[in-house]
């Protein structure tokens, strides 16, 4: 990166809180794409508030606020790094704080879409390299010197030609009072020393000496406990219960019945207040409730599938995407490939289960805990109870995994109305039964993928999948196609295949669904790229070679070179069983190769994984690797050994003895290569995960010649 011109923005700088300090932030304008940096002088006149990124005091302690989540995925340690580099301070010395929910102050705060690097370090290295340039200035201005003889490192403004030096505290109080520059110089990557290292998490200590707060650990003075019986089919209502049992259990408070809801869907259950967890949940299993669940069918899992596979056979779907005429070529063709695709609905599993505190008081409510979306719960809480949004107040905890669920706002709101109610801040705390059965899950689709194979090419591509369209839970319109209908689809196959559809058939259920590790491409990806494989094989090519003929951009065919060099794509033997998947979600793209061996007491084992990730820009590099290894373990779990099942209307798997998770002897070798380049940053929490089932299973069948169309399947009886 160049000279970065800040002719658009200026600089926030003020004096006063606890002494001088210098505090640097961003505001952002209402409709506006970019952040723009204003002076404190300026934010009356525009009517917003300050918002601080960076606080360095007269101490010389630097704080920064980390404005999104961090719930494993390294966010609390790449903000920091990001800043640590332009600002020329070392990384174990700053003092990272959750900011709190206001997008007004912080802009979107939403930790999903693997957003949070690509989405603002451009915007922080400028602060912080102007941070440095102002810092540097007041030191020259000090010394009555140049500032080109001035440079900053460490915390320190050094004077090269003296060897004199200030520590930044030494310096706020000039830098306080100085104009920002207008330009800044950003260096340039191979002048890092932090950012693209793979230095050690700020938040493992922590984590291992037991002092980061989690929400179950968050404690508020006067705070009661509530559990909730909540309706097993997730849309009934509560009809009538009996409470006399739950108010005989030592500690219990109050029963009440409750009605949460996330976006423009509702669900009843009662709560069982109590001065502990444990009277709480002892009450609650001492309730009666009688359910009234008229109103919606009760499905069970063959139920569903059915259906879908009927709607493919019958229906055309709404249309995300054609080009050509693909249906002509299919119907007039002699041999044509003609297959199905299921994909299972998936349960979060986060090692945390939901919980929440909230304390409403008067016209104020405050929320503490495990939150990824906390905009979206002031928005929607300030709506139902009637307050104004900035007078709920929404606090971040550390998360205990994520994956989409917590960006939901049922749990906040549910405690909200105990809370108001008991008038008293009260903790909700989910078990594992409640977080299992209450959904949402990940949707399940199934794939109907046609195509036809002319002289070695793609003559005909045609895809329709029948699933729910998550974007109707929050009033999204029904007459117009899933807009993730080709999510983990790279665009080249789009641009380079002259005759496709892409069709997505109207499916819903009474199921709640959202979310969940990678959206769309968790699944797409399962169905095109075996799909791929299977055309490949008609078209008697190799699976990669055929791959990267129609994968024609540059870093497209480098990632394929450094999949084909790592993996030994080129020198496999008869007998071994390789597979590959390409899949592309969140700005990043992942190619994946997986080898598998027979087992001599028979099913087939997974010997090795070859990942190939292109991010782009990064900022370190074990966390790149861990979150495409955590997210290839979550694939392993979702290929080949849990689902979510549903009888009469009710989710089966309740805990993990059911819903069984990978074991460390499930999990093979993991080979992980990052590609290097100039390119802008991508997601990296999430990309990881699709490529995988597809990769495996194309592996399975270059080893056995047994095409798996369906997940989750069991390795053992393969």
């Amino acid at each position: 990166m160049d000279t970065k011109s800040l002719s658009r923005r200026k600089f926030l700088k003020v004096s006063g809180m606890t002494g001088t300090i210098l505090s640097l932030g961003f505001y952002w304008p209402a409709n506006a794409s970019e952040a723009e940096i204003i002076k404190a002088a300026e934010a009356e006149n525009f009517g917003v508030e300050m918002n601080s990124w960076v606080h360095i005091d007269t101490s010389g302690k630097v704080t920064i606020f980390s404005h999104r989540a961090e719930m494993g995925q390294g966010a609390y340690q790449a903000i920091p790094q990001i800043v640590a580099e332009e600002l020329e301070v070392n990384l174990n010395e700053i003092n990272v704080v959750f900011a709190k929910g206001d997008n007004k102050k912080y802009g979107n705060q939403i930790t999903g879409g693997s957003s949070t690097v690509r989405g603002s370090y451009k915007n922080l290295l400028n602060l912080s390299a102007t941070a440095r340039e102002m810092l540097i200035q007041a030191a020259a201005n000090k010394w009555g010197v140049s500032k080109t003889d001035c440079y900053a490192e460490g915390g320190h403004v050094f004077h090269k030609p003296s060897g004199k030096k200030y520590h930044y505290g030494e310096l706020v109080e000039v830098a306080s009072k100085l104009e920002a520059p207008k330009n800044v110089v950003l260096k340039k990557r191979s002048e890092y020393k932090l950012i693209g290292k793979p230095l050690l998490r700020l938040d493992t200590p922590l984590k291992t000496n037991g002092t980061a707060v989690f929400g179950l650990d968050k404690e508020i003075p006067g705070m009661l406990y509530a559990a909730v019986e909540r309706n097993p089919r997730l849309r009934g209502k509560v009809k009538s219960f009996d409470d006399t049992a739950a108010r005989k259990i030592p500690g219990v408070k109050q029963v009440m019945k409750v009605k949460m809801g996330v976006f423009s869907t509702y669900r009843e259950g009662v709560a069982v207040v109590a001065d502990s967890t444990w009277a709480a949940l002892q009450g609650k299993k001492a309730l009666k409730v009688e359910w009234d669940d008229t109103g919606f069918e009760h499905l069970s899992t063959d139920d569903i599938y059915k259906r879908q596979k009927e709607a493919l056979q019958t229906q055309e779907g709404l249309s995300f995407k054609k080009q050509g005429d693909p249906a002509a070529i299919i119907e007039k063709a002699v041999k044509k490939i003609d297959v199905m695709y299921e994909t299972p609905y998936q349960y979060h599993a986060c090692m945390e289960p939901l919980n929440c505190i909230a304390h409403y008081q008067e016209n104020k409510l405050e929320i503490w805990g495990p939150i990824q979306a906390p905009e979206w719960v002031q928005d929607f809480i300030s709506k139902e109870m009637s307050l104004p949004r900035e007078n709920v107040i929404v606090n971040m905890t550390f998360l205990g995994g994520g994956f989409g669920r917590k960006a939901f706002m049922d749990y906040p709101h549910e405690a909200s109305v105990i809370s108001k109610e008991m008038k008293a801040p009260v903790q909700v705390v989910w078990t594992r039964e409640d977080d299992a059965t209450q959904g949402p899950y990940r949707p399940g689709i199934t794939y109907r993928c046609e195509g036809v194979i002319t002289n070695g090419e793609i003559d005909a591509f045609k895809v329709k999948l029948a699933g729910q369209n998550n974007s109707h839970w929050r009033g999204g319109k029904k007459d117009v196609p899933n807009g993730s209908a080709s999510e983990g689809f790279l665009k080249p196959y789009t641009e380079s295949i002259k005759n496709l559809s892409i069709q997505d058939v109207p499916f819903e259920t009474p199921i709640p669904t959202m979310w969940w590790r990678s959206v769309y491409a968790s699944t797409n990806g399962f169905a095109y790229e075996s799909f791929m494989d299977e055309l490949a094989l008609e078209a008697g090519k190799d699976p990669l070679d055929f791959r990267r003929q129609y994968l024609k951009e540059d870093r497209l065919q480098l990632l394929i070179d450094k999949m084909e060099e790592v993996s030994g794509w080129k020198k496999r033997k008869k007998g071994e069983g390789y597979g590959v998947a390409i899949t592309e979600c969140f700005a990043s793209t992942v190619g994946q190769v997986v080898k598998v061996s027979k087992k001599a007491d028979g099913g087939v084992k997974i010997d090795q994984v070859w990942a190939v990730m292109d991010c782009g820009w990064y900022v370190n590099p074990d966390t790149v690797r861990a979150q495409v290894e955590g997210a290839i373990v979550m694939a392993i779990g979702a290929a080949t050994i849990h689902q979510v099942t549903f009888r009469d209307g009710k989710a089966v798997d309740n805990n993990f003895s059911t819903y069984q998770m990978p074991r460390i002897t499930d999990i093979p070798p993991i080979d992980i290569h990052i590609m290097e380049n100039d390119a802008d940053a991508g997601g990296v929490g999430e990309p990881g995960l699709p490529a995988f089932a597809p990769a495996l299973t194309n592996a399975i069948f270059d080893l056995t010649g047994k095409r798996i169309r369906k997940l989750p399947f069991s390795l053992a009886t393969v």
